[in-house]
Formats: structure tokens, sequence, C-alpha cells
């Protein structure tokens, strides 16, 4: 041997093709999730409409442009010909997604960011444990340390606030069980199926609250001027364009790799909330800590368990 490295062995058309894949998976994950942690200063421009005109016209621009894009595609309609057990799945999918969008419109429009980003913080943990309560799955032992940690975190919280975080909550809780709803009820559509047929069963009560804010006063979509309208009606944009980033993420990328890239979101909308001015105590930032302490655990685990499995048994 005279000292020497070997040069690398040239990448196979396989594996560049793959490392390619893989570089436009996470250029898509992160900026589905850069979308996500920016919103709320998208929201805050629609004042002043309220959370509840705001749901109802995200549901029906984000229907409509689901459905264009579906045309161009020339990708299949969701069929209503399914097992009664997943026409149930969208139903209960679209109610809980529709108490997510509200619950975080609610948390925008009265400066309360930093309590929805700790929402999105937690709602790992919350899946692990609707995982352990409602699936029966077994825990690791990081994994039950995390969620431990975790749940201390949100007592604490709750106990040391005065009021309990409830829009924290009220988000975690709601997205995690639409997670479940989804893989358990064989709803067995993709992201963007999914969300068309999502936004359908939600269309009718969509149409209700914008009658009903019409007959009493309170709609401000046509009375505040057509760029008011059009920033109204890119809801739907906003709405679609990061979930089918991220459906593009997912089927290019590790599930660890896209679970460290869910962190961006509640992150920005963390240092938005800050920067909007909201207030943090010093109890706030102790319990924010422990969820953080927690969330560090899981993903320790996560990577300790992705690094177990055979590198064949990744793909």
């Amino acid at each position: 041997m005279d000292g020497r490295l070997d040069p690398p062995a040239p990448e196979t058309g396989a594996e560049a093709a793959s490392a390619t894949a893989a570089r436009r998976g996470v250029l898509y994950g992160f900026s589905a999730y850069l979308i996500w942690g920016t919103m709320p200063l998208y929201f805050r421009l629609l004042a002043p409409s309220g959370a509840w005109e705001i749901l109802a016209h995200r549901i029906l621009w984000s229907l409509v442009l689901c459905v264009l894009v579906l045309l161009v595609l020339r990708r299949p309609f969701p069929t209503w010909r399914r097992p009664l057990r997943q026409h149930l799945g969208m139903v209960l999918a679209g109610i809980l997604i529709a108490i997510n969008w509200v619950v975080y419109l609610v948390a925008v429009t009265t400066d309360r960011v930093t309590e929805a980003a700790l929402g999105y913080f937690l709602n790992p943990i919350v899946s692990v444990a609707l995982g352990l309560l409602l699936l029966g799955e077994r825990l690791r032992r990081l994994q039950f340390v995390a969620l431990v940690i975790g749940a201390s975190g949100g007592l604490f919280l709750a106990a040391t606030g005065g009021t309990v975080p409830w829009i924290a909550f009220a988000l975690a809780f709601s997205f995690g069980f639409y997670g479940l709803v989804k893989k358990k009820m064989g709803v067995g559509l993709g992201a963007l199926q999914g969300l068309t047929a999502e936004t359908a069963v939600l269309a009718p009560a969509a149409l209700g609250v914008i009658v009903w804010l019409s007959m009493t006063g309170g709609e401000t979509a046509f009375s505040q001027g057509p760029v008011h309208f059009a920033l109204l009606a890119s809801s739907g944009v906003f709405t679609a364009i990061p979930l089918l980033l991220f459906a593009m993420a997912a089927n290019r990328i590790p599930l660890v790799t896209l679970g460290l890239l869910q962190f961006i979101a509640p992150v920005l909308q963390f240092i938005t909330g800050l920067l909007l001015g909201e207030h943090m105590t010093p109890a706030r930032w102790i319990g924010f800590a422990i969820v953080w302490v927690a969330l560090a655990v899981l993903m320790a685990d996560s990577v300790r368990a992705r690094r177990a499995v055979p590198p064949r048994s990744r793909l």
C-alpha cells in the first residue's frame, strides 16, 4: 500500500436517482413546513375577517383549487362508492381538520400564536399517547420517557398559567385524532383526493356560515374591496399547496427525516409570535422547555430505531 486513499466508487444510475429524489424530498418538505410556519403572517393580513369567515372561505376555495388540479392532472375524483366505514372516516376527518383550522385561526386572530406553536410541538407526543391508548401499540423505553416528560410539561403549563392552554391542547388533540382517523378508518385516499373529499364534506356548512354572516352583517369578503377578497380566495392555495408538497416529500425521504423537518413549522410560529410582541412569562418558558426536552427524546428514539433497521428494509 502506498498510503493513498482509493477514490470513492462512482454512483450507479439508481443511486444517483435516489440521491436526487432525496434532495428534492427534503426541499419539498422544507417548503411545506416553511409555508405552514409563516401562515400566521398571512392570516393576519385577512383582518377584519373573523376566524369563522376565514375558515369558510378556506374550505370553499380549497375545494375549488383541488377540483381544478384534479381536472388538470386528470386524476380520478373521490368516489362515493365506498364502504360505510370509509364514508364515516371522511366525514369525521373533515370535522376534525375543520376544528383544527378554526382553533388555529382563533389563536392567530387573538394574538396567541405562541400557544398555537405549543399545540404543534405537543402533537407528536399526543400521537404517541393515542397509539398507546387506542391502538394498543407498544412503546419503546424512550417513547415512554418522552410521553411522561411531555405530559408533565402540559400539566405544568396548565397549573402555572392560571388558565388551561386550551388552544394548544385543542390543536394537538384534533390533529392527533385526525391522523388516527385517517389511519384507522381506512379512508384510503391520497393527499389531493383526501383534501378534496374532506372539503366537499365541509362545503355545505361553509356556505351556511357565509350566508349567515351576510344576513347578520358580519361578512367582510365583499365589503372590504377586491384586494381583501383576493386574499381570502388565496386561502385555498395556502391550504392545498403545502399539503401537496408534504405528500411529495413523504414519497421521497425517510419518515425520520420528515419528522425532523416537521418542527420547522412550530419553531417559525413560535418566533413569529415573539416578533409580534406576544408575552412569555418565565413559567411559560419553563413549560415550553419541558416539552422541547420531550421532543428531543422522542426524535432521538426515532433516529435510533431507524438506524436499527437494515438498510434494505428501509426502502
